[in-house]
């Protein structure tokens, strides 16, 4: 006997997905980006600096980014269909795929290029290089107020803050570069803060990709303990059993929830049923934030013939 309990719909509208909710705030953050791209590239030939055309670089492939993540949003609140019963929401997520591969071509393209440097060393014109991470590094940091919340919701925003962030310290990096050969004249200071942009992106990409993966192969979320879940399952009145426990996630925000649950035979009636479903439902509502549950409910006699199950 199975049960759904909670929202029947997966075509969810675009608010109702966690990326969705921040659309206009990543809108904000590719407008400002690409703002800033323009000043950089213009201002990389004339200082000579690699590092400020690798972070110029690095801000217009986390435009793009944004921008897939944008569109992954939109995607995801297209409505579902017979074929798709989960609607597009997983393009969430591939989209967050997306950018963490992104983070890793950028870091693989500055450090080839930046290698060259510590033998051909150009002259860098410093006022140029300085001026223009420093609007950069400015740009970042109100994107980053602008994405500040969300990313701990949504797992393609939070692929937008770590680029912006990766942003923000290849823009002090630069900056840096270009303190240092102001002081010292050590030019090859402009291509070891190149080599710094590139590493910083490998933790983060690196972070991004796991928890992508995590949820491709739907992995339990993190912070859910099933064993805890399977506790309060237990003490839901008249639930003898519970078993076929799975907890995953279709994309940030929307938690998916099934379980066999075996119950006393006395209560398999209307009026019990409703009663045994409603205690289910505002267990895993109210203590594990799970909104779409599915119940198989089984009549404590039939587990003799139950097939072997797994937890």
């Amino acid at each position: 006997m199975g049960h759904s309990h909670g929202g029947h719909s997966h075509g969810l509208p675009a608010g109702a997905t966690a990326t969705g909710r921040h659309r206009r705030k990543l809108f904000q953050v590719v407008a400002i980006t690409l703002a800033v791209v323009v000043v950089q590239v213009a201002g990389a030939p004339s200082s000579g600096s690699l590092a400020l055309l690798a972070d110029a670089g690095h801000m217009l492939f986390d435009a793009a980014g944004v921008s897939i993540a944008l569109l992954a949003a939109w995607i995801a609140a297209r409505p579902a269909s017979v074929r798709r019963t989960y609607g597009y929401q997983r393009a969430e997520v591939l989209a967050a795929l997306a950018n963490a591969v992104l983070l890793v071509v950028i870091a693989v393209v500055i450090f080839l290029e930046a290698l060259p440097r510590f033998e051909e060393v150009p002259e860098n014109r410093t006022g140029a290089m300085l001026l223009a991470p420093v609007l950069g590094a400015a740009a970042n940091l109100a994107c980053l107020l602008i994405l500040r919340g969300g990313h701990t919701e949504s797992l393609n925003v939070r692929g937008a803050y770590l680029e912006v962030l990766g942003d923000l310290l290849g823009s002090l990096a630069v900056i840096a570069a270009g303190v240092a050969i102001i002081l010292t004249g050590f030019r090859q200071a402009d291509a070891i803060a190149s080599i710094l942009i590139a590493l910083m992106n490998l933790p983060r990409a690196w972070s991004l990709l796991r928890e992508v993966v995590d949820v491709l192969l739907e992995a339990t979320p993190r912070g859910v303990d099933v064993e805890s879940v399977r506790e309060h399952i237990l003490r839901a009145g008249g639930v003898v059993d519970v078993h076929d426990i799975h907890i995953w996630t279709i994309t940030s925000g929307v938690p998916v929830f099934s379980a066999h649950v075996v119950v006393e035979d006395d209560v398999l009636n209307a009026e019990g049923l409703d009663e045994v479903l409603d205690r289910l439902s505002s267990c895993l509502g109210d203590h594990f934030d799970t909104g779409h549950c599915t119940f198989q409910l089984e009549p404590a006699s039939h587990a003799v013939h139950e097939t072997p199950h797994h937890d």
